[in-house]
């Protein structure tokens, strides 16, 4: 908040103008940090996130009543009661929520700012949180080798899956999400992508499925009940259009969340479960009891991309993460 200067100000700077001991736009930058605390924003950015004083203060490192004492500083600097209470918690006001998203990005940038960048990243010190948003197969084929990768370059590094139940950006431009890894959506085209590997469809059956004594055909699959994986809960897709295309419809008679669903349901049952190929380079047990054949359609390629904000771009940390990503996926899902 800028304040006008009072008198005395005025006089001294009148006096620096004159004697050229201070420029206009420098006095001006003088009054304008003389009236700012930094810490007051990120304590802002916490409260709001938080929306607890406990827990912002627990985020900060702070005690409770010093979290407090600054809630009331910033009241008064605002205007604004910012959190009110509401039974045992605290809401917030309609200002806070307009200041929520905005307040997050200022405090974001000036970390940055005022965060020394290194020329040349030390990854072996290197002391960060990174989050991953990615689907539960990703999870599972993935999150051991690239913890490995990880731990073996940077033993102070720490990572977080975080599920992706959707393609909603805002945990990316909000910051709460450091990459996400599936394929891109559509919705965001200020948002940074790499291609990490190309993927397809295959079937899974239990060993000694009746489906594997001949030639897997349309028909025969068609005839077949199935189990799919889809987050929305749909029970067609790709496959079923490509059926559709020869008069053909299959049974789908149950739909999980995830692919390691699907795969734990074929390998008890007789349901026939469409996965990724990629789940073939699993190094553990997910595959073990079953059989796999490719389809006998055609479905279009699944592509499987990096992403993330474009303030990370320049970001050596979030490089070197980007970069073990990628290595780590290319060893457990050669390009085809």
């Amino acid at each position: 908040m800028w304040r006008r200067p009072d008198r005395r100000q005025t006089h001294a700077m009148h006096y620096m103008f004159a004697s050229g001991a201070m420029s206009p736009a420098a006095a001006r930058i003088d009054w304008v940090m003389d009236d700012v605390d930094l810490n007051l924003l990120t304590a802002l950015d916490a409260l709001l996130a938080e929306g607890s004083v406990s827990k912002a203060a627990v985020r900060l490192g702070l005690s409770p009543s010093a979290m407090s004492r600054t809630l009331t500083r910033l009241r008064s600097a605002t205007g604004d009661p910012l959190l009110v209470r509401a039974g045992r918690g605290l809401v917030p006001t309609p200002r806070a929520i307009e200041l929520r998203e905005r307040v997050g990005a200022l405090a974001r940038d000036v970390r940055m700012v005022l965060s020394r960048q290194a020329g040349d990243l030390d990854i072996a010190t290197l002391e960060r949180t990174f989050t991953i948003r990615a689907s539960e197969g990703f999870v599972n084929l993935f999150a051991a080798p690239l913890v490995t990768a990880v731990a073996d370059a940077a033993p102070h590094v720490r990572l977080r899956f975080a599920p992706k139940p959707d393609k909603d950006v805002r945990p990316l431009r909000e910051g709460q999400v450091d990459l996400e890894i599936g394929v891109l959506g559509v919705s965001a085209p200020e948002v940074r992508a790499q291609l990490v590997f190309r993927d397809d469809f295959i079937g899974a059956v239990r060993a000694g499925h009746p489906l594997l004594t001949g030639p897997v055909s349309s028909e025969r699959y068609a005839a077949c009940r199935h189990v799919v994986a889809s987050r929305r809960g749909a029970f067609t897709g790709p496959v079923d259009d490509a059926l559709a295309k020869l008069g053909l419809r299959r049974d789908v008679v149950a739909v999980v969340p995830g692919f390691p669903d699907a795969i734990r349901i074929a390998r008890r049952s007789d349901l026939v479960a469409l996965v990724p190929r990629s789940c073939l380079g699993s190094a553990d047990l997910l595959m073990e009891g079953l059989a796999t054949f490719d389809l006998p359609v055609d479905t279009p390629e699944i592509l499987i991309s990096a992403m993330w904000h474009p303030r990370m771009d320049a970001d050596p940390a979030h490089r070197w993460l980007r970069d073990t990503v990628m290595a780590v996926c290319r060893v457990v899902a050669p390009p085809r």
